[in-house]
């Protein structure tokens, strides 16, 4: 597989993962308005950052082990669709399950094809 073939395979799951986590995050400001006391507002905002967190982690975790990544991000995208059932509109699933199960996908791909390189080139290695 060329270079250029290998970086955009490698690329967009990562880059999908770290703008999903900051469009997330940008959840975490609405505790500003809400008027708590310092206490409070670093509680909520806590609070706010665990979902951040979590696609934190999958992202740092798919970085190194593709398959596993997969799964988390995948996973992550079906709890939420699990967990928010009947409790927002039919958007939100999409907005937030759709680039965690893209970006599961992504991974996927990117695992499969690495695989792939690596069987090819061990065919060619070892002798027969």
């Amino acid at each position: 597989m060329k270079r250029s073939t290998q970086r955009l395979i490698y690329w967009p799951p990562r880059i999908l993962g770290i703008l999903f986590a900051v469009f997330i995050s940008l959840f975490a400001l609405d505790v500003f308005e809400e008027g708590y006391n310092f206490g409070e507002l670093l509680v909520a905002i806590l609070m706010h950052m665990v979902p951040t967190s979590l696609v934190i982690i999958a992202l740092l975790v798919a970085w190194r082990w593709e398959w596993t990544g997969a799964v988390l991000f995948i996973g992550l995208g079906l709890a939420y669709i699990v967990l928010a059932w009947g409790q927002v509109a039919l958007a939100a699933y999409f907005g937030i399950s759709g680039p965690l199960i893209l970006t599961g996908s992504l991974f996927l791909v990117n695992w499969f094809m690495r695989r792939q390189v690596k069987l090819k080139k061990t065919a060619r290695v070892s002798p027969v």
